[in-house]
């Protein structure tokens, strides 16, 4: 039998040399991307005569498609694979958690398969919390048409 000390040294041994640095540094390059990304596209909205309040909802939006876009495609899991945790912080990794495993299961149907596990591995808060977001959307854009 193997003591302590010699299997942590095995495992040391063993075990590749984590890039902690570079790693980092990818993290924090890919996330101020995607960041300064959502702000260009802020800016850009505000530009096209957007209320500055639309546009940055506008930003988010853009970012939550591009994010379940690219990873239907199979990019934003690539891009991840090299930059960890720069994916995951931004609003797209939020998107992705959601997407990726409704379009995993989407071959089980749309029911079982893509409804079912989207709510299954995303997490109900996250789902339900945006369904009765656009709920709630849908209904305050009919109260202000009659309210008007």
């Amino acid at each position: 039998m193997i003591d302590k000390k010699e299997y942590q040294k095995l495992v040391k041994e063993k075990s590749p040399a984590s890039p902690v640095v570079r790693n980092c540094l990818k993290a924090f390059l890919v996330g101020g991307g995607i960041c300064t990304l959502g702000q260009g596209l802020g800016e850009l909205y505000m530009k096209l005569d957007i209320v500055e309040k639309d546009a940055k909802t506008l930003a988010s939006a853009s970012l939550i498609f591009l994010g379940i876009l690219l990873t239907a495609l199979g990019v934003y899991d690539r891009i991840a694979k090299h930059a960890g945790a720069g994916t995951l912080v931004p609003i797209t990794g939020f998107a992705n958690s959601i997407a990726a495993p409704a379009i995993e299961f989407k071959s089980e149907g749309y029911i079982l398969g893509l409804g079912a596990k989207m709510f299954t591995i995303a997490g109900p808060v996250l789902v339900y919390g945006t369904a009765v977001s656009v709920i709630y959307g849908i209904v305050y854009w009919i109260y202000t048409l009659f309210a008007a």
